[in-house]
């Protein structure tokens, strides 16, 4: 019976390591997807299909006819008024000189005209171009200021949402990473529990190896099934974001480290300071405010404008002079008007103090803002800095876990090591490869995030993005 064992042992332990390879290349490998979407497929579809991009381009719609009202301030206005009604009218004049052809000349003449009940009619046009209106160029630059913040918002929601669809995409990416890992690490216990059941059956192992392993299996299904969720959580946000169909979308892991040289950090907050779009948009706040106290100041009250009018007048009807009354009056002028607010019972000061109190707070806000994004440039510096070195770190920890998976299987083989020592093992080469999957995507992130932050992520961008991702490690 011993001898039968010792041989059985024998030629377990002769074919072993070879198992353990085809298990380790069996659990770790992964059917290749029929397609994998590529960063910048991913944003040409969110492009057209993400929504709040889509909020933001309705938004966009309004800046060009904010320009067009900042000209037409200065262009000519012209106005027609029309009326008609039922109207009176009593005319008495007393010693009025009159003199007509043929007639000669009387003084002390008086004259009467009455019209009860009849119809009046009015018809007038006017039109008047500014010639001096400090008010109205300050709500000229007003509209300009503001249009050209639609602008900088349209530009600073295309990077946001590139910025989003990219984290979307390498969380994706992760996930179905993490998923792999999960599964190659229950093939490969599911075998190595099967082997330590064997190994007990013949008397060459203990029953806790089977134990061990069946626990280790049981562990890695119940992580599986979160991993399993989290990766389907990440493939709906992509899919509503871009409108792909979810089951098609198969993300890529970055193969590399980004190879973009490094620029000191005083660079990034130099561009960052100068075209950053929330730096851009509350200085144009700023200029906003400022234009906003600028028409309530005194000296902009007066105004000059070029008028010309011309109007009618009927009046025609019954009166006490007999009937078929008509009183007819047609008017046209044409010149200069000169319009000065005199008293508006404290309301044009009252607003220019309001207007100056938000242009102080918007300084403010604006010095805030620049605070804020320059400590966000410097995290996102760190965060490339030291993810580089991160990932150097745990490429040279990944090539050490493996020899060391491979060292404990050998001493397993041997007698030397425990099947626990060669769970732990897989368990910590996965791990590593998994963080390793992660620290390359988040430097990633950290470079995209850069080029935000300073108002240069574009799809150039995004295409050198997807050259890092063009395999999967």
């Amino acid at each position: 019976m011993m001898t039968i064992k010792k041989i059985a042992n024998s030629a377990w332990r002769v074919g072993a390591r070879a198992r353990f390879g085809l298990y380790l290349a069996l659990g770790l490998c992964i059917a290749p997807a029929a397609h994998a979407t590529d960063l910048t497929e991913a944003w040409q579809a969110a492009w057209q299909h993400d929504r709040e991009l889509a909020v933001a381009r309705a938004a966009h719609g309004a800046a060009q006819p904010r320009r067009d009202q900042a000209a037409a301030l200065w262009r000519p206005g012209v106005a027609m008024t029309a009326s008609a009604g039922v109207a009176s009218s009593d005319t008495e004049m007393r010693g009025a000189r009159f003199s007509a052809p043929g007639m000669g000349q009387s003084n002390g003449v008086d004259f009467g005209t009455s019209v009860h009940g009849g119809t009046a009619t009015r018809i007038a046009l006017q039109a008047s171009q500014p010639l001096y209106h400090p008010e109205r160029r300050a709500q000229q630059q007003q509209l300009a200021l503001q249009a050209d913040m639609g602008d900088w918002q349209w530009r600073a929601a295309q990077q946001d949402a590139m910025l989003r669809t990219a984290r979307r995409y390498l969380d994706l990416a992760v996930a179905q990473e993490a998923l792999r890992v999960l599964d190659g690490q229950l093939d490969a216990v599911q075998k190595a529990a099967t082997e330590a059941q064997d190994r007990f059956d013949m008397g060459a192992a203990p029953i806790t190896a089977v134990h061990e392993a069946r626990a280790q299996h049981a562990s890695l299904q119940a992580r599986r099934l979160a991993a399993q969720a989290d990766l389907d959580v990440k493939r709906r946000q992509l899919a509503d974001a871009t409108g792909l169909p979810a089951a098609g979308l198969d993300a890529r892991l970055p193969a590399a480290a980004w190879t973009d040289p490094a620029q000191a950090l005083t660079v990034w907050q130099e561009q960052a300071d100068a075209g950053n779009p929330g730096i851009r948009l509350q200085q144009l706040a700023a200029d906003v405010a400022r234009a906003e106290a600028d028409r309530y100041r005194a000296a902009a009250s007066a105004r000059v404008e070029l008028v010309a009018q011309a109007a009618q007048d009927r009046l025609s009807g019954s009166g006490d002079f007999g009937g078929g009354a008509r009183n007819k009056e047609t008017r046209a002028m044409l010149g200069v008007q000169l319009t000065v607010p005199l008293y508006t019972g404290g309301y044009r000061s009252a607003k220019e103090e309001e207007s100056l109190a938000q242009w102080n707070q918007a300084q403010a806000q604006l010095d805030a803002t620049r605070e804020q994004v320059g400590r966000q440039v410097h995290a996102a510096w760190l965060g490339l800095q030291t993810g580089a070195l991160r990932v150097q770190a745990l490429q040279e920890a990944l090539a050490a876990s493996q020899a060391r998976q491979d060292a404990t299987r050998t001493g397993y083989e041997v007698g030397h090591r425990t099947l626990l020592d060669v769970l732990h093992a897989d368990n910590d080469t996965a791990a590593t490869r998994l963080a390793l999957a992660q620290a390359r995507s988040a430097l990633l992130l950290h470079r995209l995030q850069l080029a935000q932050l300073a108002g240069q992520l574009d799809e150039a961008a995004l295409r050198q993005a997807g050259q890092v991702l063009a395999r999967t490690p």
